[in-house]
């Protein structure tokens, strides 16, 4: 069964402490247990109209579907409590406007987490995660990553390739098409590297583009 989540923060808890103790956590990122998410969403009417117009934009463009049910899979599998966090610790920006010009783009804290972009009429994806999850001595040293590992969950190795960020144990993994997309999202050992890295920055407080979420890509990662 899983553990009751509770919809009032805990005392004196910053981040998520304030939902899921760090055993909770930990239980969720190796994927032993299904949290309870609230029934109830925050809502913004003002936000929910401001980008009204990009969210159209984007379901003209011909990867839209791609985009919805990568971000679904993503809300579903990526992102611990959404409901419940929504907004405050997470957010989803559509067509944001930033130089890379991304389709969408999933932040927390001030840490972009995973970012969809156009490939032609197909999509490739940009996720950030900690450099010792895919080091083959768990390090955080850019000589010791574990590229069999990656090119083993995606459909073609060409599909894959990654990049060292600024910061600390930071790593950069980008994967080209929707298939090898799923493939890697699939993967327990990379899906966990996710949870973790999203869980990192979803602790350290509240998200810093709470006003650029997009309500009507959410509705899509929160459905079902």
């Amino acid at each position: 069964m899983a553990p009751d989540v509770s919809t009032s923060p805990r005392r004196g808890a910053t981040g998520l402490r304030q939902f899921l103790d760090l055993e909770e956590q930990r239980n969720w990122i190796e994927g032993k247990t299904d949290l309870r998410d609230s029934d109830e969403r925050s809502d913004s009417l003002e936000l929910r109209f401001k980008y009204v117009t990009r969210f159209q934009k984007l379901l003209r463009r011909p990867q839209a579907q791609d985009v919805l049910e990568i971000l679904r899979l993503y809300g579903q599998t990526c992102i611990p409590i959404p409901r419940q966090t929504e907004r405050r610790y997470w957010s989803v920006s559509c067509l944001p406007s930033t130089s890379d010009k991304p389709l969408v783009r999933v932040n927390a804290s001030w840490m972009e987490l995973f970012t969809l972009y156009a490939d032609g009429d197909g999509i490739r994806a940009r996720f950030l995660v900690h450099l010792s999850d895919f080091a083959t001595d768990q390090s955080p040293a850019q000589g010791h990553v574990d590229e069999l590992f990656l090119e083993h969950c995606v459909t073609t190795p060409d599909d894959v390739s990654y990049f060292f960020p600024r910061g600390a144990d930071m790593f950069g993994i980008n994967v080209r098409g929707s298939a090898s997309i799923r493939s890697f999202l699939a993967a327990r050992r990379f899906l966990a590297a996710i949870r973790t890295f999203n869980l990192t920055h979803m602790n350290r407080g509240r998200n810093a583009y709470q006003a650029s979420h997009c309500y009507g890509l959410a509705d899509w990662m929160l459905a079902g």
